[in-house]
């Protein structure tokens, strides 16, 4: 028997649960709801429509709320908060560690985040507050075991066991000096297997820690370039304040993902799946006018070259091929260069490098379809001189849509501008302006001069 696929699990899940909602089998529904992991109820609501969604919310049991709501972001998370009781808010919301409350308390309105901060009466969650949502200190928990360089291997496993509570996923553990200034890690294999006379010191690692101001991407690229589980988070006096786990840095990721797949069509991951038809709509809308004005602009060259394309019809054939073939080449390096920048490859110093690199694939691949369109619209047409206009348009087009792919994103980064959101609007206009005016240019000079 094969596996089943978490899709189909999900699939499953959701299936269950609109049946049991819909045969007004609430016990049922509840029931089958609290077996599932927090991560996986947030699923199954964002899954839900809205009707579905409030109904089951209402039956989930208080306990269940914190953690739930804590995986979920954006309208989804807003809407459920605005229908739930503030009781019910504050005692979520204290069911999280600092870092997670820090993050769900935000939506919160003022009423109902004070209560919470004075039931929770604890200065780590302040202390999250105070940073930006996209550093090391709002990413990070303040858990971590700290221990000083010059006990021993048996001095530390002692200090261990008397321990009561220890943080989740506990791979090593910070070595400080006085005032927890910051001097390295010691592994919890090393410990387990280095002699027991053995100073911490002589045994830790001097891995440079994670700035608490710094960038959650670049704290996603450290992890992936040292390929480390965890890491110590230091303020400006090398202090340790806390620490960042692979799972958190899997977050981040899984939400860059998400960003640069809907961003490229105009989306926003914190849009809800299915909002209201008219807020879906007026939002879409925008950049369908932008769209618009793009392809009238596009309409307005075809327009320059009316007499043109009156007196050779397969002009207007053709056209597309050009177009077409330029925003596909255009599309390739506009995905690259937007991944080189999410991960740091691309900067000043070697975007001219990677531009000249994709200038030459551009010519290289302009050349070689040119010589394939150029043959088949002269054999189609039996119009060898149309043939190789076409391809020199083509050879212009994919030269051109290289630069662009290039130029486009780094210039909307550097402008503070998401490339990814906007990026793929403006390579469309210039590969179909320089597609249709290169062709119909060429065949107006060429052909009926």
């Amino acid at each position: 028997m094969s596996a089943t696929r978490p899709q189909d699990h999900s699939d499953l899940n959701l299936q269950q649960i609109i049946t049991d909602l819909d045969n007004g089998a609430l016990y049922d529904a509840r029931g089958h709801l609290h077996s599932l992991y927090p991560t996986e109820i947030a699923l199954l609501l964002r899954s839900l429509p809205i009707d579905y969604r409030y109904k089951l919310w209402s039956i989930m049991a208080p306990e269940a709320m914190g953690e739930t709501l804590a995986a979920l972001h954006g309208e989804v998370r807003t809407g459920l908060i605005e229908r739930t009781s503030v009781a019910d808010l504050v005692a979520a919301a204290n069911q999280l560690e600092p870092r997670e409350m820090a993050d769900l308390v935000a939506d919160f309105s003022a009423e109902v985040r004070e209560k919470v901060l004075k039931k929770a009466g604890d200065s780590r969650l302040e202390a999250a507050l105070s940073y930006e949502g996209d550093t090391a200190g709002r990413l990070m928990s303040p858990y971590f075991v700290p221990i000083h360089g010059d006990v021993t291997v048996d001095e530390t496993l002692d200090y261990l066991r008397e321990q009561k509570n220890m943080p989740a996923n506990l791979d090593s553990l910070v070595v400080v000096a006085k005032n927890n200034r910051y001097l390295g890690k010691l592994s919890v294999p090393t410990i387990l297997t280095s002699d027991p006379n053995a100073k911490v010191s002589t045994l830790m690692t001097r891995t440079e820690a994670i700035p608490i101001n710094m960038h959650v991407a670049e704290v996603a690229t450290i992890f992936e370039q040292r390929n480390i589980l965890s890491a110590s988070v230091v303020d400006e006096h090398e202090v340790v304040v806390g620490r960042i786990t692979i799972e958190d840095v899997l977050e981040v990721v899984r939400e860059e993902v998400d960003h640069a797949m809907l961003t490229s069509a105009g989306l926003d991951e914190e849009h809800d799946l299915f909002a209201p038809v008219m807020v879906s709509a007026k939002r879409r809308a925008v950049w369908l006018g932008v769209n618009l004005f793009t392809a009238f602009l596009a309409s307005w060259v075809i327009g320059l070259f009316e007499a043109t394309i009156d007196q050779i019809v397969a002009l207007a054939v053709l056209m597309p091929v050009v177009a077409s073939m330029g925003g596909i080449a255009g599309s390739q390096t506009l995905t690259l260069v937007i991944r080189g920048l999410a991960l740091h490859q691309i900067s000043s110093s070697n975007a001219m490098a990677f531009l000249f690199k994709e200038l030459s694939i551009g010519a290289v691949n302009g050349i070689v379809w040119s010589i394939v369109v150029a043959m088949i619209a002269a054999a189609w047409f039996s119009n060898v001189p149309l043939g190789m206009m076409l391809g020199g348009a083509m050879i212009i087009n994919l030269s051109c849509a290289a630069i662009a792919g290039v130029m486009i994103p780094l210039f909307l980064h550097k402008r503070g501008i998401d490339p990814a959101l906007a990026g793929g609007v403006f390579l469309t206009t210039v590969t179909d302006v320089i597609g249709f005016m290169s062709f119909l240019g060429l065949a107006t000079i060429f052909l009926l001069a």
